[in-house]
């Protein structure tokens, strides 16, 4: 699995992700998050209104087991920590 991340410097979104499933096939919008301090990975969903003017999400990732959705979140976890080492985040302050 190919990720590829870049930084956002907005609120508790810590940086997006691209993961590359097949050649030349990517998924975008995967979000990493800091929540209470601790790394979370929210993966994309697609959200519309209903004709009952409710909210419907659907999720664009589907696994066929929950044990295979964290799997594959603690690996971009895992993906993330290693870039962010590699890459540290470049805070600026106008005085």
């Amino acid at each position: 699995m190919k990720i590829k991340f870049r930084d956002v410097s907005s609120g508790i979104v810590e940086a997006r992700a691209v993961i590359e499933i097949m050649p030349g096939i990517f998924i975008n919008e995967i979000t990493v998050l800091r929540k209470d301090g601790k790394i979370e990975i929210e993966l994309p969903q697609k959200s519309f209104k209903g004709k009952d003017n409710r909210m419907h999400y659907l999720n664009i990732m589907t696994f066929e087991s929950e044990n295979r959705e964290t799997i594959c979140k603690i690996e971009i976890k895992e993906e993330y920590l290693s870039w962010r080492k590699d890459n540290k985040k470049v805070l600026i302050y106008e005085s």
